[in-house]
């Protein structure tokens, strides 16, 4: 309940005199310890990533996808030219910093500079990303950028909400359950009851820490197996 109120005694949400918006995201690099994100590019990335994906053992990581998956080359290329022209969703490739190569992609997307709320989006690992160092760094390379660097209130994750392993990953990352939207959308002809997950400006600068001491390399031992899990709050240890 809100503890403000106008002169008419109506509570009213809390003020933000200095607020003045946020940057919208530009096609930049971002470095991380295991990964960096880049601005996609098919003609240094499309190889890499056909590769990546195709070394799942079927298409179901494609399942909950508005587009895939690809019969072939030439029709991945096609939709990874369409990913490099837009600038909603801003598409960034995931690189390995040990081998060099394209391991996957993911977006910022619904972009609202004016209110500070942007999503993350069209997330497409392939299995040499799941469940890895990577991966995570991933996300939260594109989490510190957009409340670090880009200066956003609210950061987002929507999903299916029939897709599990979608919705355990945006807890894990520290997104709160907000709610089902019911019928919200349709895709490959079949309706969509979307899921909302969100991480707000005052929840950050906790949840970076947390990234900061799992994604530390003592936290993990010589099989590469994590010590401490990532949902692990500082003071449960």
């Amino acid at each position: 309940m809100s503890t403000f109120q106008n002169e008419f005694a109506q509570p009213i949400g809390a003020p933000l005199a200095n607020w003045k918006g946020a940057k919208p995201p530009s096609r930049v690099t971002l470095d991380g310890r295991y990964c960096r994100l880049v601005p996609v590019d098919p003609a240094a990335h499309l190889n890499d990533l056909a590769e990546a994906y195709d070394s799942a053992a079927d298409g179901r990581d494609w399942t909950y996808l508005a587009t895939g998956p690809f019969s072939t080359l030439e029709a991945y290329q096609e939709h990874l030219e369409k990913l490099a022209s837009s600038t909603d969703p801003l598409h960034f490739t995931v690189i390995d910093t040990a081998s060099g190569k394209a391991f996957g992609t993911l977006a910022l997307m619904r972009i609202d500079a004016v209110n500070g709320v942007i999503e993350v989006g069209f997330i497409a690992f392939s299995p040499l990303l799941k469940k890895t160092r990577i991966a995570t760094e991933a996300i939260f390379l594109l989490m510190r950028h957009v409340f670090d660097d880009l200066g956003y209130r609210r950061f987002e994750w929507k999903c299916d909400s029939l897709n599990e392993p979608s919705r355990a990953a945006a807890k894990r990352f520290g997104f709160t359950f907000e709610g089902i939207f019911r019928q919200a959308t349709t895709y490959k002809g079949r309706s969509r009851d979307t899921a909302w997950f969100s991480i707000i400006d005052p929840e950050w600068p906790a949840l970076k820490t947390r990234y900061e001491r799992w994604l530390d390399p003592k936290n993990f031992d010589a099989d590469g197996a994590q010590i401490e899990r990532l949902s692990t709050p500082q003071s449960a240890k």
